[in-house]
């Protein structure tokens, strides 16, 4: 019965991270709901495997996490850069970074 209540209580949290990605001010406020729901799909998925009584939805949820991550960093490396090449490969010759001050 603990099992069912924390679950209902990941749901709860997960409805809400799903309002702030699509309501969020700004986009890392979107994209960190897009992280804790995918923080919250893990956890979910382990209490489902506890309840059913199938140890293996751990492996599951652990792979889930890693692609969790993974996309996570490159959502943000794009809207960082404007594209997925490294360094600075994807700027035309000649083009300074934002660092720099313009002479």
């Amino acid at each position: 019965m603990m099992f069912v209540a924390a679950g209902l209580a990941i749901l709860l949290t997960m409805g809400m991270a799903l309002v702030r990605m699509f309501a969020g001010p700004t986009l890392y406020d979107r994209i960190l709901a897009t992280n804790v729901f995918g923080t919250k799909t893990v956890l979910i998925i382990a209490v489902i495997g506890f309840i059913v009584g199938r140890p293996e939805f751990i492996d599951i949820a652990i792979v889930y996490a890693l692609i969790n991550f993974v996309g996570i960093v490159a959502i943000l490396k794009f809207f960082e850069y404007g594209s997925f090449r490294s360094g600075s490969e994807g700027r035309a010759p000649g083009a300074r970074d934002r660092e720099e001050s313009p002479p």
